[in-house]
């Protein structure tokens, strides 16, 4: 079985925690205009249905750049691959600042949104970098950065932008992405493309070249329909972060609502509570990495629909109320976060030339369900207020559940020893 060489090791501990900030950065690219849309709204003069729309596009565009430029993590070295990619991202976010109408905002809120997909290539990388049995818990550190990013950047971004304005959060995060992307152009190994002519060819030819760029973005379409893991994998993770989108997309509306009467702000408070689960991140990869992905997934659902029953009691408002907000949203948060570990950890075992594309469908899928959820979310709250989202949760859970007992015959429910040996022998 094919080991990594001491210099590989000790140059990919050295890098991971870099790359964890570039995850960071990057995640919170897309995160933290949802604090400044107000802010948008009043200083472009627009309305704040109007001023949504950049949201929206930086999310669609992330979307996009998941499906689009990821797969070239297969074909192209990772580090000026990301180095290229965050630079692009902060000369983006440097022409949102200064944008004059809303039009161009938008424009280059879905370049930002598409050049910013650091965390999905990062991930593969670093699996490459280690050995086996430390790729759960490298994932559960990239993972507690990206986490960091998401959490940390609605505060940031709100805060500056009370302060400063709106251009001045656009501005500090695109010198940020800059630097960031100096850092890792310093930092990162050199690592060569995996991608051959025909990854699933037994013997590659001598000389082998890298596949077409249409051929990788059929390659995670066609791992999607004969990888069953893959589809396990995407269902759960999809079904999961659904509720998740769903919780967070409404919880606004619950604690602005007559029940609580709190402001805004009390969302991005909620948010920093939430970022204790950071911790858990690194945590869960240990146990992936001790007990095997599918034994972690299982707690990881339980917990999700125990959390929905928790989230039912926001509800009731005042201080018990609050508290089932506060614990609910933790319990959930740390159900999403462990369980995209194993997920992970399981498709990086699959196949260790197609590690990007494995990603691209992984991650788009659960982005697909993110937005889903969102939209299912919004129209429980409507029909049946806070309740009809928590069963939403629930109801999104239990299918994972179901899904993720039906192992295929490939493998069997915490069955790791396959999926360490098969990473570790390609």
């Amino acid at each position: 079985m094919a080991r990594k060489c001491p210099t590989q090791a000790k140059a990919g501990s050295r890098v991971i925690p870099l790359l964890a900030l570039a995850c960071g950065v990057a995640v919170g690219n897309v995160y933290f205009p949802q604090a400044v849309g107000p802010l948008i709204a009043d200083g472009l003069h627009v309305s704040p249905d109007s001023a949504a729309s950049v949201v929206t596009a930086a999310q669609f565009g992330y979307a996009a750049g998941i499906f689009l430029l990821v797969p070239l993590g297969d074909r192209f070295a990772y580090r000026p691959l990301i180095v290229t990619l965050l630079g692009l991202t902060g000369v983006g976010l440097l022409a949102a600042s200064a944008a004059p109408t809303l039009v161009p905002l938008v424009g280059a809120s879905a370049f930002v949104g598409m050049a910013t997909v650091v965390a999905p290539l990062a991930g593969p990388m670093a699996a490459g970098l280690v050995a086996a049995d430390r790729r759960g818990v490298v994932g559960g550190t990239l993972l507690s950065g990206a986490i960091a990013g998401m959490l940390l950047s609605r505060a940031l971004g709100g805060t500056v932008g009370e302060w400063l304005g709106w251009r001045a959060p656009y501005l500090l995060a695109g010198v940020l992405s800059l630097i960031v992307a100096v850092l890792l152009a310093r930092a990162l190994p050199r690592t060569p493309p995996t991608s051959t002519s025909s990854p699933s060819s037994p013997s590659p030819s001598p000389s082998p070249s890298p596949q077409r760029y249409p051929a990788l973005l059929a390659e995670s379409l066609r791992l999607l329909r004969t990888e069953p893991e893959l589809r396990r994998s995407c269902f759960c993770q999809a079904a999961v972060f659904a509720g998740f989108s769903a919780v967070w997309a409404n919880v606004a509306l619950l604690l602005t609502s007559s029940t609580y009467g709190m402001s805004a702000q009390a969302v991005g408070v909620l948010a920093l509570v939430n970022a204790g689960t950071m911790v858990c991140a690194p945590a869960a990869g240990r146990q992936v990495d001790r007990r095997g992905p599918d034994a972690v997934n299982l707690v990881c659902l339980l917990g999700v629909m125990v959390s929905a029953v928790v989230l039912a009691f926001g509800g009731l408002g005042g201080a018990p109320g609050l508290t089932a907000l506060v614990l609910g949203t933790l319990l959930l948060d740390v159900g999403m976060q462990s369980g995209m570990i194993a997920n992970q950890v399981r498709i990086y075992a699959l196949r260790a030339e197609v590690r990007s594309r494995l990603n691209t469908a992984y991650m788009t899928c659960a982005y697909l369900g993110g937005g889903l959820g969102s939209w299912l979310g919004a129209r429980a709250y409507a029909c049946f207020g806070w309740p009809g989202v928590c069963a939403l949760v629930a109801s999104l859970a239990a299918l994972a559940l179901v899904r993720h007992l039906a192992v295929p015959a490939s493998g069997a429910p915490g069955d790791s020893s396959h999926v360490s040996t098969s990473i570790v022998s390609r």
